[in-house]
């Protein structure tokens, strides 16, 4: 629980950035050891959560995440994989499939899509998983998450704004 004394105003953002972290960590366990969203985020809340402020990432604790945040991304993405990797497999190029990424890239990825079909600013979404892919990855996968994410955020603004019809509007024969 987030008290109203913060010691500084990042500790918001980091909360929700670290939520990130932890929710593509949760994800990749899920793929990997085949256990649902459920177990995995109980696991969380009592294993790596809930570590004192001296424990860190390098103990396997994500410290002063938004645990709210957490389990919502990592339902969400659980709930919604089949489209999302649809959409994923739209945005990727022909040659190179989804089942050949890393599966943490996958995961974070997946977490990506998923916010963006929420509530959330697409360069909000683009820049946390930029940083988390920077976090995980030393070469070019923060490009790829970066291209992918946009064009996504794009698509999936483009049709509210070019599509002004009525849902209801009767087919010509």
């Amino acid at each position: 629980m987030m008290s109203d004394e913060t010691p500084n105003k990042n500790t918001p953002k980091r909360s929700r950035t670290v939520a990130r972290v932890a929710a593509v960590q949760a994800l990749f366990q899920c793929e990997q050891g085949g256990e649902n969203a459920e177990t995995v985020i109980s696991q969380f809340q009592r294993h790596r959560l809930a570590g004192s402020a001296e424990n860190g990432f390098e103990d396997g604790y994500v410290p002063d995440a938004d645990f709210r945040l957490f389990g919502l991304i990592v339902k969400g993405v659980t709930l919604s994989q089949d489209r999302i990797d649809a959409a994923l497999v739209g945005a990727l190029p022909a040659n190179w499939p989804l089942i050949r990424l890393d599966p943490v890239l996958r995961a974070l990825l997946r977490a990506g899509v998923w916010e963006l079909g929420e509530d959330v600013p697409a360069r909000v979404v683009i820049n946390e998983y930029l940083d988390v892919a920077h976090g995980f990855f030393s070469g070019d996968e923060a490009r790829l998450v970066n291209g992918v994410l946009d064009a996504l955020s794009r698509k999936t603004s483009a049709p509210q704004q070019e599509d002004p019809a009525a849902p209801d509007a009767p087919e010509e024969p």
